[in-house]
Formats: structure tokens, sequence, C-alpha cells
């Protein structure tokens, strides 16, 4: 059976997202097509409504994109809220690592979003320049934080990072800490649950 060209192309996209190989998004492909128009208009509506999202101009953390947006617009809910402790901030790979965090109710700071960290413990030029966005910010308020916690999972390749990003931001805080005891070696903060990772926050060092 020859497969048509629009299901390729299909699946040529939908291939490159994590965890969807070539293989699944073939059968992804054939689903929305048995689940029909009205099913297949409801997913396009969702993915088009995806380009009001915007990266935060702070933390890289996501947010809702606003019409005839000010300066403070290019900030997200975290990063503009006055009352969020500006001088403590926890370094974490993905979003979902932050929305996990903030579901235990025990970080008051605010975030700086690295992306997914490399198994070969070598940071990538985004990378790279979001620590460096974060040194101009502290070279600009012209104060060190009081402390930076480096919350990224701890893996092998999560603790390499980890020392070359405490390395690059040792002269810009006061204190620079790591998630305490509580989540496994090995484990991810994504999916580890409300009380383990609120006892590995308080039980930094």
């Amino acid at each position: 059976m020859k497969i048509p060209d629009s299901i390729k192309k299909f699946a040529e996209v939908f291939s490159e997202i994590p965890g969807i190989g070539p293989r699944q998004a073939i059968r992804l492909a054939f689903y929305f097509i048995n689940q029909g128009i009205g099913f297949n208009e409801k997913v396009i509506r969702a993915v088009l409504s995806i380009k009001d999202i915007k990266l935060c101009s702070q933390c890289f953390n996501i947010h809702q994109n606003k019409t005839n947006p000010r300066p403070e617009d290019n900030l997200c809910e975290i990063c503009a809220d006055p009352k969020r402790d500006k001088n403590t901030i926890a370094i974490v790979e993905k979003e979902t690592d932050l929305l996990s965090i903030e579901n235990t109710s025990k970080f008051k700071g605010k975030y700086l979003i690295l992306g997914d960290l490399k198994k070969s413990g070598v940071l990538d030029i985004q990378q790279k320049l979001r620590i460096s966005s974060l040194k101009s910010f502290v070279k600009k308020q012209n104060y060190l934080f009081e402390e930076i916690i480096i919350a990224v999972n701890p893996t092998t390749y999560g603790d390499l990072n980890a020392d070359i990003i405490a390395k690059e931001l040792k002269p810009f805080a006061k204190k620079i800490s790591r998630l305490g005891k509580g989540i496994p070696t090995g484990g991810e903060i994504e999916f580890a649950d409300k009380e383990t990772l609120s006892e590995a926050i308080e039980r930094r060092k």
C-alpha cells in the first residue's frame, strides 16, 4: 500500500515531537482521519491557539501573549509578581519541572528555565545564552542573589551540568545550592510526588 503524500507530510512533522517516532506519527495520522472532520477541526483550533504563547523575556517560562504589549507584558506571571522573592532563583530544565515545584507551594522565588540538559554534560548554545542573560540581569540590578538553587534532575549528566552551572554562577550569588535528599538518584523532578519534592526543596544544601 502506498501511503498518501499528505500522511507522509503529517508523519514528518509529528515524528519530531519527543516520544513520537515515524511509526507512531503514521498511526496518529490514521487516528485523526478515523475521528472525522469535527475532531480534526478541534485539533487545528487547539494547535493554532498556541501561537499566542510566548516565552518570558526574563526566565523563559511560557505566558499568554497580550494585545498591544507593554514592556512588563513580556514577563510571565511569576516574574511580574512583586510578591515573589527576587533574591532567590531556581534553575530548572523544563516548564514541567517549574510546574511541579510550584505545586508544592514551598518555593516563593523566581526561576530560570534552561531547557533539557544533554547527556554529554555540556551546555548547548541556547543554555549558555540563558545563563548569560541571568548574569546580565544581576549586573543590571547591581546586587547578588541570596541563593541560586540548581534544581535539575539527580542523574549523572544532571550532576555534571549542575557543577558547570554552579561554577558559572558562583560570583553572582551568596549561596549556590542543590535540591536535598528526597528525589532518588536517576529520578526526575517532573514525576516526583508533591511530598517528596517538598522535602527536597526544604532540605536543599
